[in-house]
């Protein structure tokens, strides 16, 4: 009877949480979640389902621990994708019993202990296919076995030790396996690694591979008596004697043969050759072209080196964005299958960091979702050197807006030409609304940044936010871009840095030293701040000019603020936020 009562108690209590159970068909299913979660930072259900059937909430910045017995009451569960946040505790192997069960990506946490699979429910067999637990700190495997029907098994980057095959789902059934960056041993046939590849065993620990004809020529030895081994022995003798002279002539026919084999099986394959080192080549050649891409929300996603190189035409200057790349190094567009438009960045001071710790500070990076930060889509590590995937921003740079857009005005007779989209574009630069907006979402992404890793407190400082570090969306909502790199620095450095931003935004002019700023903050202290205002800034924009000198005065004030010389003095992103949001675009629009 007392849990029947607290059961309705909990039931009460949830429906006056800010998504309301009361409204779902299966409001038991809701219940289960939120006591699952109980313990999990950040987490804010969505949407009402009945039954649940698919949780996804990757990169969301979730932290804590998942109450996983709990979790696995949900009986209609076929998806989970958790990846890329800081889920700590292990998982319990009762939590496999759920039949239901297709497919599980916990990938880029904090997990951890030992991975047990325990029976399914019933004696039902587990129907789980997908599960990718990489990045994580697993320490060993129990009963992997049982799960019969699994099709693809990602345990790589993670502190596993075992034996295989012993310790790995059943290899015939397997499409995609990787156990790179564990400490496995055992001895495994030859064609396990040219079935997954050379990149499913990066550095998996003491593992033998052994051809099916070495694996059998030993019982049959054994088997044989004397009087066989002394005739076999004068027969191959004869044999060797009689081909030796022919074998010389044969061979290098073969050496040849075989390698036009392999070179025209690539050409139908879609492979590419890694061209000879040379000076025009470069860091290409050298790198593994056979290292695999990670893309974080596309984790089947069949690239290589190669394939990036094909994209770029092998990194080569028509694929270049810009000549100097940013501070990380120099990027390239391109388009990958499937009309996936990246920028491919290498990371010129990465060379000499472990892979290891260079793929776990990519996933740390590819945690930090916001919509005013351009994301990190995946990354690829090709011995020495390590490359970064973003998303394609087609309109550019902050600086180039601000700076490089054509002059002109819509031509309204001519339809044939691009003026009129030059023309638009041009406008939205005298747009103050537009201005504003950019600004606050710059602030927005930046005061994310300073909030830290998720769970950890620390902040992530920028240390070079320049309008070249600006992308726009189409929208014209700014993205941050080239964060978490090298430079260090604090987090006032980068409130200094936005206050420059602000006074280019506000003025329209570039190249900002310390001389121009200490005379800029002298006309904003004497209240002369209509000779700073940017001349394309258009009156039209707000119902009086008075109004829109007071908006100019009240930004270029935030960005004075920003520019104190005593880092001390300077506003936090977060009250610069509320600074911004308090100075509205217009009086007719709210």
């Amino acid at each position: 009877m007392e849990l029947r009562f607290l059961y309705c108690l909990l039931l009460f209590l949830l429906s006056l949480l800010p998504f309301s159970i009361s409204s779902c068909n299966n409001s038991s299913d809701y219940a289960i979640l939120s006591l699952a979660f109980s313990s999990v930072s950040n987490f804010h259900p969505i949407g009402c389902s009945s039954p649940i059937r698919e949780l996804r909430l990757p990169f969301k910045n979730l932290s804590g621990t998942i109450s996983w017995s709990v979790l696995g009451n949900l009986s209609g569960l076929r998806l989970l994708d958790l990846s890329g946040n800081a889920l700590r505790g292990s998982i319990p192997g009762g939590f496999w019993s759920s039949a239901s069960l297709l497919h599980v990506d916990l990938a880029g946490n904090q997990l951890g202990g030992a991975l047990r699979f325990n029976p399914v429910r019933s004696g039902s067999p587990s129907s789980l296919r997908f599960l990718n637990l990489s990045g994580n700190r697993f320490t060993s495997v129990v009963g992997v076995k049982r799960m019969g029907a699994l099709k693809v098994f990602d345990v790589s980057r993670n502190s596993i030790s075992g034996v295989i095959p012993k310790d790995l789902p059943k290899l015939s059934k397997l499409d995609i396996l990787n156990i790179s960056y564990n400490n496995f041993s055992g001895t495994v046939d030859s064609k396990v690694l040219n079935k997954f590849g050379r990149s499913a065993f990066i550095r998996a620990g003491s593992i033998i591979f052994m051809s099916s004809a070495s694996s059998s020529s030993t019982p049959l030895n054994h088997m044989s008596n004397s009087r066989n081994r002394r005739k076999r022995v004068i027969r191959l003798g004869i044999i060797i004697s009689a081909a030796s002279i022919v074998s010389i002539l044969v061979l290098l026919g073969c050496v040849l043969y075989v390698s036009k084999c392999k070179k025209n099986k690539k050409k139908q394959q879609g492979e590419i050759e890694a061209p000879p080192p040379s000076e025009e080549v470069g860091w290409v050649a050298e790198a593994r072209w056979s290292a695999p891409v990670v893309v974080f929300e596309k984790p089947l996603m069949e690239l290589t080196f190669a394939d990036l190189a094909a994209a770029t035409s092998r990194f080569g200057r028509e694929s270049q964005l810009a000549e100097g790349g940013g501070r990380s190094g120099p990027a390239y567009r391109a388009v990958l299958p499937g009309d996936f438009h990246v920028v491919v960045r290498v990371v010129e001071h990465a060379r000499e960091v472990p892979e290891s710790d260079a793929a776990a500070g990519f996933y740390n990076l590819g945690r930090l979702r916001h919509p005013n930060l351009l994301p990190l889509l995946g990354y690829c590590i090709a011995g020495s050197e390590k490359l970064l995937l973003y998303e394609y921003m087609e309109r550019g740079d902050l600086h180039r807006w601000l700076h490089e857009l054509p002059a002109g005005k819509p031509d309204v007779e001519d339809w044939t030409g691009d003026t009129w989209e030059a023309g638009e574009e041009k406008r939205a630069v005298g747009d103050w609304p537009t201005r504003h907006r950019i600004a606050l979402g710059i602030a927005r992404g930046l005061a994310f940044l300073h909030q830290g890793w998720a769970g950890s407190g620390r902040a992530v400082v920028h240390g070079h936010l320049v309008p070249t570090n600006v992308l726009l969306g189409d929208d014209l909502e700014p993205r941050i871009a080239d964060f978490g790199g090298p430079d260090g620095g604090t987090p006032e450095d980068d409130v200094y840095s936005f206050g420059l931003i602000v006074f280019e935004l506000v003025t329209g002019r570039a190249g900002w030293d310390e001389e121009i700023v200490g005379r800029t903050r002298i006309l904003i202290r004497e209240g002369k701040t209509i000779d700073l205002a940017d001349s394309r800034l258009g009156a039209d924009e707000v119902p009086s000019v008075s109004e829109l000198e007071g908006k100019i005065m009240g930004c270029l004030q935030v960005g004075y603020l920003c520019t104190a010389q005593s880092p001390e003095k300077r506003p936090t992103m977060q009250q610069v936020v509320g600074l911004l949001k308090d100075i509205r675009p217009t009086s007719s629009s709210s």
